[in-house]
């Protein structure tokens, strides 16, 4: 055998409940699987930024989104997570529709706003309407899409909510809003 390709065999790795850094020659320095790990890897893993939103009782609710994903063209279908502790996760779990908007480099006030805890997130600066079903839809957006919601799974503290295209406009100016590294960044040529 040429020696490219390794197979770990999990068995021979150690074991620390502690959860603590190892170096071995083979693996390099490597950590055992915790949230610390596992935030750490995807704070390295670029994503687009998205805001979902819904209706609620209340007025509506809304969060910034890092995990958003196109799941199927037919039917057409995106999903994303939402903590089940989070704010907006009440309404989330019962709305039946969604606005999904995908953000533009010149809103990562906008982003910020609907991450942080606490926040007026429908005050003054942001600019929205009610749009079809009854959904918020935030203005000045490159992408905004109003989807049914088909789906709930539970994923540990998290949903993953499946949704269902039902209408939507991709033609908004602007270059995409990403996540990296713990900042809203605009793309580099």
């Amino acid at each position: 055998m040429s020696g490219l390709l390794t197979t770990i065999d999990p068995a021979r790795l150690p074991t620390q409940k502690d959860h603590s850094v190892t170096a071995t020659p083979a693996l390099g320095t490597y950590q055992l699987a915790s949230p610390d790990l596992l935030r750490s890897a995807f704070r390295r893993h670029a994503a687009g930024v998205a805001v979902i939103t819904a209706r609620g009782d209340s007025g509506p609710v809304g969060f910034t989104a890092t995990s958003l994903a196109s799941v199927s063209a037919e039917p057409p279908l995106v999903s994303f997570g939402v903590g089940t502790s989070a704010s907006s996760w009440p309404v989330i779990a019962e709305a039946e529709h969604v606005g999904v908007h995908i953000l533009g480099e010149h809103q990562g006030e906008l982003a910020a706003t609907f991450a942080r805890s606490g926040a007026d997130r429908f005050g003054a600066p942001t600019a929205w309407h009610e749009g079809p079903e009854g959904v918020p839809v935030l203005d000045d957006v490159p992408v905004w899409l109003v989807c049914r919601v088909v789906g709930r799974i539970p994923a540990g503290d998290h949903r993953i909510v499946l949704a269902e295209l039902v209408l939507g406009d991709p033609t908004g100016v602007g270059r995409p809003l990403l996540y990296h590294q713990g900042r809203f960044n605009g793309l580099r040529d």
